[in-house]
């Protein structure tokens, strides 16, 4: 072989070198970017999740609270509403005791 034409294989092994360098190299940085959107992604879903989990506690506490609430402001109309009864019974009661007293002279 010659020298021009030593040369020339020369470049044509370096280009095909070079060329299968970059091509392993773009491999690499397109398999990065998959990786690193995998990841982006399932930071992102597992952040989804903790807010989904989250919510879910607030709304059961702000759901058992209403309904502490509820049965509290129940209970505390039904004590209310047994003790005006008593009231009025009283009162009912004491007018009638009040009007048997003028009117018969005595119980």
């Amino acid at each position: 072989m010659n020298g021009k034409k030593t040369l020339s294989l020369l470049i044509a092994c370096a280009a095909l070198a070079f060329g299968q360098a970059s091509m392993a190299q773009q491999a690499s940085t397109g398999q990065a970017i998959k990786d690193d959107a995998k990841a982006a992604g399932k930071g992102v879903g597992d952040g989804a999740r903790d807010v989904g989990h989250a919510t879910k506690h607030v709304a059961k506490s702000i759901g058992h609270g209403a309904k502490e609430a509820g049965v509290g402001i129940g209970h505390g109309a039904k004590k209310a509403g047994q003790g005006i009864g008593h009231g009025a019974r009283e009162g009912w009661d004491a007018t009638k005791h009040a009007v048997k007293q003028v009117f018969k002279g005595g119980d």
